[in-house]
């Protein structure tokens, strides 16, 4: 028998797992999508080739397709630990079988992916399948570190961070936090329906709410206030990440703004429509992509962020040790 070769992509063409990734993209994430085509091309590409490994393992935890319906939710480790094993894979250079694991093989060969970076972003898989809850708004931080925050340090590094530069892989992963909080603002009802919910408990008892009861009717004013604290955490952390955004190279520099932009509107618009927010889903048109990218690019020319009045409270490494203790 012929011994498999150790080859970065499992040894298939770069040119084919680059396209496959855009498809992915494109389908997973408009939004991203939209963003992801400011990057020059070699890191753009790369960006890609992150992004499909992310959404593949997501749908394999939540037994989905593209982010749509939950399959079924039966052996939840299981799951975990197939992609545990192809993402190994992956890192030594075998086949897959799976394009999404041999493209994220092939990025992290290309930029210094470390197998630590991996496991931080499945050990929020990992909370998902333990059927997970935050009890404080630490806990939630820590939740949105690891299914968001840990792939704004991944995609620091493809776009040339150095792996050693604490303080930007920090403002990082504070973008990412700020992506997490609008998304769980905007789906609260969406991720009730599926029997879960990333509110604090500390948040819900201080609103004398009854456990599964936070998106009945009767308590649509005190989710609204709960959307909007986790809104004002995303502003948060947005305007910190912006600090760390004025060191990339323009073309990332603005394609992270003008992501931060659309993303931060998802929020804000959560916010402003009070108690209507979950009446219709929340989104951003073509056009307002635009005009998010186009105010982004001045942004981006001038490059002098402020940073906020008040930092957030709690570091990537005391966020990431936190999962890894638990």
């Amino acid at each position: 028998m012929r011994e498999t070769q150790n080859r970065p992509g499992g040894g298939r063409h770069r040119a084919a797992l680059v396209e496959k990734a855009r498809l992915s993209i494109k389908q997973g994430s408009k939004s991203f999508s939209a963003a992801s085509r400011l990057f020059d091309k070699p890191t753009r590409e790369r960006v890609w080739l992150l992004y499909a490994w992310c959404r593949r393992c997501d749908d394999i935890a939540d037994a989905q397709e593209m982010g749509g319906e939950l399959g079924d939710q039966s052996n939840p480790e299981g799951r975990l630990n197939s992609i545990r094993a192809l993402t190994q894979r992956a890192f030594e250079g075998l086949p897959t079988a799976d394009v999404a694991f041999d493209a994220f093989g092939l990025v992290a060969q290309e930029c210094g992916i470390t197998p630590e970076m991996a496991e931080d972003v499945i050990a929020g898989f990992a909370l998902d399948a333990k059927d997970w809850r935050p009890r404080s708004e630490r806990n939630l931080l820590q939740y949105c570190y690891h299914v968001a925050g840990a792939v704004g340090v991944m995609m620091a590094v493809v776009m040339g961070v150095d792996p050693e530069d604490q303080e930007t892989l920090d403002r990082a992963t504070d973008l990412g936090l700020a992506f997490q909080l609008a998304n769980i603002a905007r789906d609260l009802v969406e991720d009730d329906a599926a029997g879960r919910c990333y509110l604090p408990m500390e948040w819900l008892a201080y609103q004398d709410i009854e456990p599964g009861q936070h998106t009945k009717p009767h308590h649509r004013q005190e989710l609204a206030d709960m959307a909007a604290q986790l809104t004002d955490l995303m502003e948060q952390h947005a305007a910190a990440s912006k600090i760390g955004a004025a060191k990339l190279p323009f073309r990332s520099r603005w394609a992270v703004l003008s992501a931060a932009r659309i993303y931060t509107a998802i929020g804000r618009e959560v916010r402003a429509r009070g108690t209507a927010a979950w009446d219709h889903r929340v989104y951003t048109s073509k056009t307002d992509k635009m005009r998010h990218a186009a105010a982004a690019f001045f942004e981006a020319l001038l490059n002098r962020p402020q940073a906020p009045a008040e930092m957030p409270e709690w570091s990537r490494r005391q966020l990431a040790e936190k999962a890894r203790s638990a």
